[in-house]
């Protein structure tokens, strides 16, 4: 017989989450200056996040990329995508976090974190 199994512990408590946020962020052109292209993603920004591998940060860390420039993203890590594109990635999601519908949310919850 099999000895009691030990419950693991959560990485992480919970991350907020938004289907009204990132439908608005995906309302947006993409961020990347002069990009038109379609469709937009919503592309959640790790810098600062406090998320570690494996773990999507909350959805008020997040900008509006068409498809491209997010498989870029991720495929050259979002420092060396904000220097070749010269965009501020969390600044942008700060942006974004305060012009959102749920910025009344979005600043309770990182209140509540703080």
């Amino acid at each position: 017989m099999l000895p009691r199994r030990i419950a693991k512990a959560p990485k992480r408590s919970s991350r907020w989450r938004s289907q009204a946020h990132c439908s608005f962020v995906r309302g947006h052109e993409c961020v990347v200056p002069g990009c038109h292209d379609r469709p937009i993603e919503v592309a959640h920004v790790r810098i600062g996040s406090g998320a570690g591998m494996g773990q999507k940060p909350d959805d008020f860390l997040t900008v509006s990329l068409c498809r491209g420039h997010h498989a870029e993203q991720h495929a050259i890590g979002e420092a060396s995508f904000a220097l070749r594109h010269r965009v501020d990635l969390a600044q942008l999601a700060d942006a974004f976090a305060a012009a959102s519908p749920r910025a009344s949310e979005i600043r309770a919850e990182k209140a509540a974190r703080t």
